[in-house]
């Protein structure tokens, strides 16, 4: 599975959605205040500022201690990114554990046409609610493990003396790169993990277990939906930030027009669109590893059959009798 086989699931996500087009577009209005609020999430009350301050502090106190360069500008950005990235997790977690493990659970329901009778709704949520905790703990696992390597990595670049500006700049910046291979795969198995336990109805993590024996052979498929999903969603945040945000600022008034608010849940509502086409991409992802999988099951199954066959079929000996290959 490759290029191909994401250009297929792609085009046919869509045509599912096209095909139910009604159902689709509603259920993507409940994802509409989890899309806000990550839209919203640059508009900071001064509570979060303050909350995102302190963990920049800290982050820094922790880094200094283990004696990362925080004084130079590279880290310094890549501390700031880093306590943003955690404060808008922090503020969004509400709105992930309801809105979104929602919109998610009636997509799942809708697609979920292995039985004749669709699984219940309140089965589907319980399920992917309680893999979605045990991904919270993988995604904070992987994270701190990226971090713990990378501090010994460094801890032995200092040993060796290496210590120019040049070398520390080049080790953040590989750093960073296997940080976000660790973290783009644990996104990719936790998605996979919540469409499985949906898709099934079993959550916790025996699920984060098959998603990651399911995409074992077919993790550049995974990332090549990954990566389609997340330039979309990164453009809408970008024509959000140019469109509302760039304007709000030159306004230079404390409440927004209503136009203003109108092309922002526009924009809010193309960001739940994307949302719904990823869960989509997820389930028929999820059927076609299914179906790939059962199929090598079979083919394994009649491999053995004929083997066997063969261990029992009679042959011509050299001498010209007949004996039975029975051993």
């Amino acid at each position: 599975m490759g290029r191909t086989a994401t250009i297929k699931i792609i085009r046919k996500s869509i045509h599912t959605f096209l095909k139910n087009y009604s159902y689709f577009t509603n259920v993507s209005l409940l994802a509409l205040p989890f899309s806000a609020s990550i839209l919203l999430s640059s508009f900071l009350s001064p509570d979060s500022i303050s909350l995102q301050n302190k963990i920049h502090s800290r982050l820094r106190s922790l880094f200094d201690a283990i004696g990362f360069p925080v004084s130079q500008h590279f880290f310094a950005i890549f501390n700031l990114k880093l306590s943003q990235t955690i404060t808008s997790s922090i503020l969004l977690l509400p709105f992930t554990f309801s809105f979104l493990l929602i919109t998610k659970s009636f997509i799942i329901q809708s697609l979920n046409t292995k039985n004749k009778k669709p699984p219940s709704f309140i089965g589907i949520f319980n399920s992917i609610l309680q893999t979605q905790l045990w991904n919270s703990f993988l995604i904070i696992s992987a994270n701190a493990t990226s971090f713990w390597m990378l501090f010994i990595a460094y801890n032995c670049l200092e040993n060796l003396n290496i210590s120019s500006s040049t070398a520390i700049i080049l080790f953040f910046i590989m750093g960073g790169i296997v940080y976000s291979v660790v973290i783009a795969n644990s996104m990719i198995i936790c998605n996979m993990a919540l469409v499985l336990s949906g898709m099934e109805s079993e959550g916790g993590f025996i699920s984060i277990l098959k998603a990651c024996a399911m995409i074992k052979r077919r993790t550049s498929t995974a990332l090549s939906l990954a990566i389609y999903t997340n330039v979309a969603l990164a453009g809408i945040e970008a024509l959000f930030q140019y469109r509302v945000a760039s304007t709000y600022a030159n306004s230079r008034t404390s409440t927004p027009s209503i136009y203003m608010v109108l092309e922002g849940l526009l924009i809010a509502y193309l960001y739940s669109i994307i949302i719904t086409l990823d869960t989509i991409n997820g389930c028929i992802f999820y059927e076609t590893c299914k179906f790939a999988t059962s199929k090598f099951d079979f083919d394994q199954e009649e491999d053995h059959r004929t083997y066997k066959k063969k261990e029992y079929v009679k042959y011509i000996a050299p001498n010209g009798d007949k004996h039975s290959c029975v051993e």
